[in-house]
């Protein structure tokens, strides 16, 4: 079936209502093992309320969202088939984004699997909306490109607080705070943890949106007029902070939400 040809809204999807205890207990695992990326969809899940859907709504019915619908992109597999970027320029969104990838031994295909381990494609509704949804999700990784957040402990928190702008979903902004106040804790340091989540929502704030962008022309801009059309500012807490914790000894990276640390 065509994307086109799906309901906006399916009549067994959720629409309000947040769950407080299923967002404690699956934090508490995420704490746990901050790898645990699974846990993280189940919070984003148990949040989603009436603003994340009306922002769904807004885009998927714009002459942008119809336009993507009808075109019906595999977002993941445009992505990973880096061959198709080959003859992107050193500087382009793309060279950066593979480079990343390829550092990280990550790939948007490894993101979809994660979020089916906790909710497989035939459980979720099928409608426009799911397609919106999975579109925030396949997106993640060009936002750390773009913002310049890194992959570490500090770097993805205060990406969350950025992507709270981007999707008013609560579910992120309480892991943003709650993965700060963790930081805190287990690492003792001075830095200003929750100022660069503060940064984080500014700069989210003010951006454009990147998961209605459209992603195939956006992956051949120059990474700096993209940031520049984008309105993404630079995190300059964010990184203060890191030349903090690296005078302290303590590498964000090796900061462990679960309560480890290496200095």
């Amino acid at each position: 079936m065509a994307l086109t040809d799906l309901p906006l809204v399916a009549p067994d999807r959720r629409t309000s209502g947040i769950r407080p205890l299923k967002v404690l207990h699956h934090f508490g695992k995420l704490v746990d093992d901050k790898e645990d990326t699974e846990q993280v969809f189940h919070i984003i899940e148990a949040t989603k309320g009436r603003r994340s859907h009306a922002q769904a709504r807004d885009f998927i019915t714009s002459e942008a969202g119809q336009r993507f619908l009808r075109d019906g992109v595999d977002i993941p597999a445009m992505l990973d088939d880096h061959a198709r970027w080959a003859d992107c320029g050193p500087n382009t969104v793309a060279a950066h984004y593979i480079a990343f990838m390829k550092r990280e031994g990550l790939s948007a295909a490894g993101l979809v699997a994660e979020s089916h381990r906790w909710a497989p494609p035939e459980s979720l509704p099928k409608d426009q909306t799911q397609w919106y949804f999975d579109r925030l999700r396949d997106t993640h990784d060009l936002f750390h490109v773009l913002t310049g957040y890194g992959r570490d402990a500090l770097g993805e928190v205060s990406l969350l607080g950025f992507s709270y702008q981007q999707s008013h979903n609560t579910g992120i902004l309480f892991i943003a705070y709650a993965g700060a106040r963790q930081i805190k804790k287990v690492s003792g340091t001075k830095a200003p943890i929750f100022a660069a989540i503060k940064e984080g929502r500014r700069l989210g704030r003010a951006a454009a949106k990147i998961a209605h962008q459209d992603i195939a022309a956006l992956m051949r801009e120059d990474i700096g007029e993209a940031r520049k059309r984008l309105n993404i500012g630079k995190p300059e807490v964010y990184r203060q902070c890191l030349a903090i914790l690296h005078a302290e000894g303590t590498l964000s990276e090796d900061i462990s939400l679960g309560g480890a640390q290496a200095a």
